[in-house]
């Protein structure tokens, strides 16, 4: 685990300066924090400290695009301006590295994402911020791990070895950026059988059970089985009214995720009672470039339901 002052750049820091004054410092990244291991290996995220006073909330922000995540790939929030407002606004933020394709399918990489925001809420005293107060977000299959887990989160274990599982998965906010949704009604069609995915999507949807006759994985093939699993991986069957407030930020030209699966999401919500906004960008299609532009948009929405309650004492700051 290494811990050093990070650089968002000067051309970031210009801007910062610019909207709101000068910064008493630089954030601080601390890189490679095990939340937990997967076939032995292990799990990793960044926390990213904010320069100024923190106000005690956290931001998961699950680094998965294509289905595919590495620590190096950390570096694409800075890349991309996902950071700089956040951390402008005194979130805590922690960079999720869930395991990757070909290796691992969605599957795992959902169970990941849920181990994360545990591992936050159990060490939220550690890193200065709110158990109660956990956003989450992520781009593309990033936000369908979001959603995904912010839906269905796992309940605390009360007699689970690991004390990280104690608690439980939920988080109190949603913002997302072009998610999948929905599996079995995906824009005009259904991916139900591995060939149903995009080419580069093949991988993480190449699921296997265990034969203890064979002693091997065997492909799962069966039609009724598979639609079973892509229902269970697609958020909109697990909203209920205790989903948390979630907005979509989604262009209308995706060539990738139709504009549909977030239209059908928010409707969802709506329809349960929760609190949701789907923001439509006119010409976009499936790009980064949606990002920059609407994190201040992602962090009204965090604003909102992240903020602390009248007269509740805020956490203790960890040292820098």
């Amino acid at each position: 685990m290494r811990c050093h002052r990070w650089s968002l750049g000067p051309a970031v820091w210009a801007l910062l300066l610019a909207c709101g004054g000068a910064a008493a410092a630089e954030p601080v990244r601390t890189q490679d924090v095990i939340y937990g291991r997967r076939d032995g290996l292990a799990l990793t995220l960044d926390v990213f400290q904010p320069p100024g006073k923190a106000n005690g909330a956290a931001l998961v922000l699950v680094v998965s695009a294509n289905f595919e995540s590495s620590p190096e790939s950390v570096s694409l929030l800075s890349t991309y301006g996902v950071l700089a407002e956040p951390l402008k606004r005194g979130y805590t933020v922690f960079a999720v590295v869930p395991s990757s394709q070909p290796r691992y399918t969605v599957l795992e990489m959902r169970e990941d994402v849920n181990r994360a925001v545990r591992f936050v809420r159990h060490n939220a005293r550690r890193y200065g911020v709110d158990p109660g107060r956990i956003g989450i977000g992520g781009v593309s299959s990033g936000g369908l791990l979001a959603l995904q887990v912010a839906v269905a989160p796992r309940p605390a274990d009360p007699g689970a070895r690991d004390e990280a599982d104690r608690v439980d998965g939920r988080v109190q906010a949603v913002a997302c950026f072009s998610p999948g949704t929905d599996y079995l009604h995906f824009g005009d069609r259904e991916i139900i059988d591995v060939k149903d995915c995009r080419v580069d999507h093949r991988a993480a949807h190449d699921f296997r059970a265990w034969s203890p006759e064979e002693r091997l994985f065997k492909p799962v093939t069966d039609r009724a089985e598979r639609r079973a699993i892509a229902r269970q991986l697609s958020p909109i069957y697990s909203v209920s009214r205790r989903s948390p407030p979630t907005l979509l930020v989604h262009g209308d030209r995706d060539e990738v995720v139709p504009l549909q699966q977030s239209q059908s999401f928010v409707d969802r919500l709506k329809e349960v009672g929760v609190p949701a906004e789907l923001v439509v960008k006119k010409g976009a299609g499936h790009d980064l470039g949606l990002i920059p532009k609407d994190m201040g948009t992602v962090c009204d929405w965090f604003d909102r339901y992240l903020a602390a309650k009248e007269g509740e004492k805020g956490p203790d700051q960890p040292p820098k």
